[in-house]
């Protein structure tokens, strides 16, 4: 009977473990689907990796829709929430992005065949909605670069126009992201979990 008490105190007991699997609904909803993930390491700090891709077209109505690329971040987490339980409350960050992406709509058409890049800071708030789950927003604010092509469909061509280069500084991330919690100990209390 010892033994068995022992046994299932020891099963009770597990290492705590943060992390998160993610999924922002904004670009679901742009019909771009996407996964991310997320580690805590301890000391109030994360690492974030995102990743996007789509590839829609219609040859038809010459519609074409396709971009991929991804992202990576390093967050502090701070605040009272913070302290109580890791991911969850505010956060401050570095991230870089890079992708490409086809955008074309009937009658003019946007082609960035090589890769761009974006370096900025970030601030957000994971919001607890349930036991398992957090909806988290963020705004990221840096430095785009990237070349891109103006095409026109004419007659079954993409007849190039243009080569442009974008430099640009300002609002280059925007999340509200799905946030699937996972680990031992990762469990929002106040919102159905143990007490």
């Amino acid at each position: 009977q010892t033994h068995v008490v022992e046994v299932t105190q020891a099963a009770r007991e597990c290492r705590p473990f943060y992390m998160s699997i993610k999924t922002n609904m904004l670009m679901d909803a742009a019909a771009i689907p996407n996964a991310g993930v997320e580690f805590y390491l301890g000391g109030n700090v994360s690492i974030a990796a995102n990743w996007q891709y789509s590839w829609w077209k219609s040859d038809k109505t010459h519609w074409y829709w396709r971009t991929y690329g991804g992202d990576l971040a390093i967050r502090y987490w701070l605040g009272k929430q913070s302290r109580i339980k890791p991911l969850t409350g505010h956060h401050l960050g570095i991230y870089g992005q890079t992708m490409t992406y086809d955008f074309e709509v009937g009658h003019k058409g946007l082609l960035a065949d090589k890769w761009g890049w974006v370096a900025g800071l970030e601030y957000g708030y994971s919001l607890p909605v349930a036991r398992r789950l957090n909806i988290d927003f963020t705004l990221g604010v840096g430095y785009h670069s990237g070349e891109f092509k103006e095409y026109l469909p004419i007659d079954g061509h993409y007849v190039w126009q243009a080569t442009k280069r974008r430099q640009y500084i300002g609002p280059t991330k925007l999340e509200v992201s799905l946030v699937w919690l996972i680990g031992c100990g990762n469990y929002n209390k106040d919102k159905g979990g143990k007490k």
